[in-house]
C-alpha cells in the first residue's frame, strides 16, 4: 500500500479564504500501530523566549500569541482568561430548549476543510459546527425527558463503545498521548477485517465510527491545564469565549462540547491530518463529547457524568475507562471489546498496564514499579481471572459492560461521590466511618465486587493479556509515597469489605462450581491480608535472623566484628523505621524530600546486605553438602538435603529458589522476560522500602481521605446569560455575541501555535506552607528527641564492651568479673540518675518553700 504523492514542500491546511500553510514532512508512525507512514503537518521548532518576547507565527511575519510561554501555569490561566471576552462579533438570538442553553458554533475553516470530502458533503452540521451545552443540572437529571440531548442520540445512532478519558490537571503532552492513542485504536477497530461485527457495519451502510463515541471528562475548569483546551481547540472540539457561567441565574455545572473530528495531535506534538486518496492509514471521524465540570468534585463524580448522564442517553454496550496520561497500545481497545463480544457473561475486564520504559528505567524507582506491574500482570491478574473474579480492574485502563453495572453496583459505587453527600445523608459520605471512606479510595475494587456479587446475576471479571496500555509512574520518593497511600489504604479497606460481605455471593446467579472456586479465592485473599498486616514484623525478623546466621557460615569469621557490625545495622534499621512513624505522623512527603530520600537509600543498602547474606547462606549450604554427608553419616544426598531443611537455612534456600524460579518461568511462559534483566535487581533492593516506608506512611495517614473539593474562581470571568421573550413570538431566547468566521479563523491560528508548541518540562518543587514549616519543626524536634534517647539507651545498655563467652581462653571467673564490672558501671549511671532526680526535686521544693514564705510574709505587710 503506497501513500499518495503530495507536495514535499507545503501542504495546505486551509481553504482559499483562510490560507494556513504547514511545512509537510513524512513521519513514520510507531511500528506498534502501523507499518505504514503518515503524512502530518508539524509546526516548525519554536524557540523558548524570555517573558515579553514573542516568536513570529509560522503563518506570516506577525508576532504570535503572547500566551506561548509555558514557564508557569499562571501565564496559561491568565492568557486563557483574557481570551474569554469577545471584543467584537455578531449578535444572535439562541432559542432555549426547555430553558436550557444549547447552541451550535461554526468551527474554524481550516478544521472543516481538513476533513475528507466524503464526510463533509452532507446537510448535517456535524462537521461544520461544534455544539455547546451549558448543563445546569445534576448528572442524574441530564435526560431527554428534561430537555437535554446529545448528537449521537439525535442522529439515531447506536453506541457500541463509549470510551471515556478522565482527567484532572494533566498537561497537553500527557493528554495528547492518550487522545491520539484512542483515535488510532478507533481507526484500527473500524478498519479491521478480522471482526465480522465491524465488517458488517460497513456492509449494512452504517459506518463503524458512528458506533463509537469518545467522552472527555475534565474534573474542574479551574484546576485543569489550559494548554489542553488549546489542544482540543486545534482538533475542533473547543473554542474560547463560548462557555457560560450561569443561565437564567442557574450555575452551569458542566460545559459540554460536541464535535466529530478527523484531526489529532500526537505527543511530539505534531498535527495529524487526513490525506487525499486514503490508503487506510487516515484516521476515521471520531465523535467526541467534551465535559468540562465547573468544579473539582473528584473522579467518582466524573464517572457519574459518564455513566448516569452520557451513558443513559447513549446506552452503550461497552464502556472503556482510561486515565489521561495512559496510552492504549495497538488494538488495545479492540481486544477489550473482543473479550466482551465472545463472553456474554463477562461484566468487566482490564488489560495489561506497564510503565513507560526507555531512559526512565535508569531510575531505580521506575524500574522497581515496572517489575511490580509486570509480575502482577504475569502472576496476580491471570490467577484471579482464572477464578472469574479480578479483585481490581484499574481505573487507568479497564472496561465494563454497561448493563451489567446498572443497579446496585453503580449505586454502591456512587456512595463515594462527594456531591451526593447531602442527598444521601447517612448513606453517603457524611454518614461513613473512616474505614468506609478509605474503602472508596479504591473505588474500582468496590465496583468489581458489587458486579461479581450482583443479585441473581452471574457476571464474571477477566484479564485480557493482549490488551496493553502504557502509563507514567512516579519518579521521586515523595510522589510514590503519596500515590501508594491512597492505593494501600483503599485496597486494605476494600479487601476487608469483600471478605465481610462474601456471603452475598450466595445470592448471585453463579453456579455451584464457580462459587466453590470463589471460596478458594477468598481463603487465599484472607491469607494475603493476614501476611500483609504482619509484613512489618516479618521483614524485621527476616533481616535480623538472616544476618545473625551469616557469621557462623563464614570460615575464619571475626565473630566480635560481626557482632558489633550487625548490632549497628539493626540499630540503624530500627532507628530509620522509627523515623518513618515520626515523618508519617508529622508532615507531607513533599515537605520532607531529603528525609524520605535518605530513608530509601538506607533501607536499600540494608536490603543489599540482606540479599548478599541470603545468597551466601544458600550457596554455602549447597557447597557443604558433601562434608555434611560425611560428618552426619548421611546415606545419600537426599538425606543431606532433608537435614539441611531442618535448619533455618533450608527454608531460606527454598524461598529464594522458588521465588526467583517462579518469576523467571512465568515471564518466559508469557514471552515477556525482559523485566527480569533490567528491573529485577532494583525491585528486590527497594522491596523493604515498600514495606517500611510506604506501608507505615499509609497506615499513619489512614485518616486522610481527601474528600474536600477545591474552590473555583475561574468561572467568575465567564459570562452569564438571561433569557427573554422574542419580539413577535412566545419563544424564549438568549442574545449573545459570537465571533465572525474571520475572527474564528484568526484566533485559530494562534491556538494552533500554542497547541503545537513543545512543552518545556520544568520540574516544579512545591514550596512548603506556613503550616508545613510548623510541622517540619515539630517533626525535626521529635526526631532529634527520639534519636538522642535511643543513642543514650544503646550506650548505657552496652557499656563495658563485649566478651566472647565461647573463647576457651576466657575463664568463668573472667566472665563473672566482666558481668559485675558492667553491672557496676550501669549502677553508677543509675545512681547518677537518682541523685540528679533528688537534687532537681530538692531545688523545686526549696523554690516552693520560698514562694510559700514570701506569699504569707507579704500578706501580713500587704495594704488593704
Amino acid at each position: 500500500m503506497s501513500l499518495p504523492t503530495v507536495n514535499p514542500s507545503v501542504e495546505s491546511f486551509a481553504s482559499d479564504e483562510t490560507h494556513i500553510e504547514f511545512p509537510s514532512i513524512m513521519v513514520e508512525e510507531e511500528k506498534k500501530y502501523s507499518s505504514e507512514p503518515h503524512f502530518i503537518a508539524p509546526l516548525p521548532a519554536l524557540p523558548y523566549l524570555k517573558a515579553g518576547s514573542f516568536p513570529e507565527s509560522p503563518f506570516n511575519n506577525t508576532p504570535a500569541s503572547p500566551y506561548l510561554n509555558r514557564a508557569s501555569t499562571f501565564d496559561l490561566d491568565s492568557g486563557w482568561r483574557r481570551r474569554q471576552a469577545i471584543l467584537r462579533g455578531e449578535k444572535r438570538k439562541v432559542k432555549l430548549t426547555k430553558g436550557h442553553f444549547i447552541a451550535e458554533y461554526r468551527v474554524p475553516t481550516a478544521v472543516h476543510n481538513a476533513m475528507e470530502k466524503k464526510y463533509t458533503c452532507t446537510k448535517s452540521t456535524e462537521f461544520s459546527h461544534m455544539r455547546y451545552t451549558a448543563a445546569t443540572c445534576d448528572p442524574d437529571d441530564f435526560t431527554e425527558a428534561n430537555g437535554w440531548s446529545l448528537r449521537p442520540k439525535m442522529y439515531g445512532r447506536e453506541t457500541e463503545l463509549l470510551i471515556a478519558v478522565t482527567s484532572y490537571n494533566e498537561d497537553k503532552a500527557l493528554y495528547a498521548r492518550t487522545l491520539h492513542g484512542v483515535m488510532l485504536n478507533i481507526r484500527d477497530i473500524c478498519k479491521t477485517q478480522k471482526s465480522k461485527y465491524w465488517r458488517s457495519c460497513a456492509e449494512e451502510g452504517t459506518p463503524a465510527w458512528t458506533k463509537i463515541t469518545v467522552a472527555l471528562v475534565v474534573d474542574g475548569l479551574d484546576n485543569m491545564d489550559k494548554s489542553v483546551l488549546d489542544l482540543l481547540a486545534t482538533v475542533g472540539v473547543y473554542q474560547d469565549g463560548i462557555m457560560k457561567k450561569k443561565v437564567d441565574g442557574k450555575d452551569t455545572v458542566a460545559h459540554i462540547f460536541e464535535y466529530t473530528t478527523q484531526l489529532s495531535v500526537d505527543d511530539k506534538p505534531q498535527l495529524v491530518l487526513p490525506q487525499e486518496n486514503d490508503d487506510g492509514s487516515n484516521l476515521v471521524p471520531v465523535q467526541i463529547i467534551l465535559v468540562v465540570k465547573a468544579k473539582n468534585q473528584k473522579k467518582i463524580n466524573s464517572h457519574r457524568w459518564l455513566f448516569n448522564a452520557l451513558g443513559r442517553q447513549l446506552n452503550p454496550e461497552i464502556c472503556v475507562l482510561i486515565d489521561a496520561g495512559t496510552k492504549p497500545g495497538y488494538k488495545a481497545i479492540y481486544h477489550l471489546w473482543e473479550a466482551f463480544y465472545n463472553n456474554e457473561n463477562l461484566g468487566g475486564c482490564a488489560g495489561e498496564i506497564y510503565a513507560m520504559g526507555g531512559k526512565r528505567l535508569l531510575n531505580p524507582l521506575v524500574a522497581a514499579q515496572n517489575f511490580e506491574y509486570k509480575m502482577s500482570n504475569i502472576l496476580d491478574k491471570p490467577f484471579e481471572s482464572s477464578f472469574g473474579y479480578v479483585s481490581v480492574l484499574p481505573g487507568a485502563f479497564s472496561a465494563y459492560r454497561y448493563r451489567a453495572i446498572q443497579g446496585r453496583p453503580l449505586e454502591q459505587y456512587f456512595h463515594g461521590d462527594h456531591s451526593l453527600a447531602d442527598r444521601l445523608g447517612e448513606h453517603g459520605i457524611n454518614g461513613m466511618s473512616i474505614f468506609q471512606k478509605n474503602m472508596f479510595l479504591a473505588e474500582d475494587r468496590i465496583l468489581c465486587f458489587e458486579l461479581m456479587a450482583k443479585r441473581g446475576e452471574k457476571w464474571t471479571l477477566g484479564y485480557v493479556k493482549d490488551s496493553k496500555a502504557e502509563t507514567d509512574v512516579p519518579e521521586t520518593a515523595p510522589e510514590l509515597i503519596g500515590q501508594r497511600r491512597r492505593w494501600l489504604n483503599g485496597s486494605f479497606a476494600a479487601s476487608i469489605y469483600a471478605l465481610v460481605h462474601f456471603w452475598r455471593v450466595y445470592q448471585s446467579g453463579h453456579n455451584f462450581v464457580r462459587i466453590f472456586f470463589f471460596h478458594i479465592q477468598a481463603l487465599f485473599n484472607a491469607f494475603n491480608l493476614f501476611f500483609s498486616w504482619f509484613a512489618l514484623a516479618n521483614l524485621w525478623l527476616t533481616f535480623s535472623i538472616i544476618i545473625d546466621l551469616l557469621p557462623a557460615n563464614i570460615k575464619g569469621a571475626n565473630l566480635v566484628f560481626f557482632h558489633w557490625f550487625h548490632l549497628v545495622l539493626k540499630y540503624i534499621y530500627l532507628g530509620f523505621l522509627a523515623m518513618q512513624f515520626i515523618l508519617a505522623l508529622g508532615n507531607r512527603p513533599k515537605s520532607e524530600r531529603v528525609a524520605y530520600t535518605a530513608s530509601f537509600y538506607v533501607f536499600s543498602i540494608l536490603s543489599v546486605y540482606l540479599i548478599f547474606s541470603s545468597l551466601w547462606l544458600t550457596a554455602s549450604s549447597f557447597i557443604s553438602l558433601e562434608s555434611d554427608i560425611a560428618r552426619h553419616n548421611y546415606k545419600n544426598t537426599l538425606e543431606a538435603l532433608k537435614g539441611m531443611f531442618e535448619t533455618p537455612i533450608g527454608p531460606l534456600t527454598a524461598a529464594i529458589v522458588s521465588t526467583v524460579g517462579i518469576y523467571l518461568i512465568g515471564s518466559i511462559l508469557y514471552l515477556d522476560p525482559w523485566h527480569m534483566f533490567h528491573s529485577f535487581v532494583q525491585y528486590f533492593v527497594l522491596a523493604p522500602c515498600f514495606t517500611n516506608i510506604l506501608n507505615v506512611y499509609a497506615f499513619c495517614n489512614l485518616h486522610d481521605v481527601s474528600w474536600g473539593t477545591k474552590g473555583s474562581d475561574t468561572v467568575d470571568i465567564l459570562p452569564s446569560v438571561k433569557s427573554k421573550a422574542s419580539l413577535g413570538s412566545n419563544e424564549v431566547v438568549v442574545e449573545e455575541a459570537t465571533n465572525t468566521q474571520e475572527d474564528i479563523d484568526h484566533f485559530f491560528k494562534e491556538t494552533v501555535v500554542r497547541a503545537l508548541a513543545k512543552v518545556e518540562e520544568v520540574q516544579t518543587i512545591e514550596k512548603p506552607t506556613m503550616e508545613d514549616d510548623n510541622k517540619t519543626f515539630r517533626t525535626h524536634l521529635v526526631g532529634a528527641w527520639l534519636i538522642t534517647n535511643a543513642l543514650l539507651a544503646l550506650a548505657i545498655g552496652n557499656i563495658g564492651g563485649w566478651i566472647n563467652v565461647n573463647d576457651p581462653k576466657i575463664t568463668a571467673e573472667q566472665i563473672h568479673k566482666f558481668t559485675i564490672a558492667g553491672n557496676d558501671r550501669r549502677n553508677m549511671y543509675f545512681a547518677f540518675l537518682l541523685y540528679a532526680t533528688f537534687i532537681l526535686s530538692m531545688v523545686r521544693f526549696l523554690g516552693s518553700v520560698f514562694y510559700w514564705v514570701r506569699h504569707y510574709l507579704f500578706a501580713l505587710c500587704r495594704k488593704n
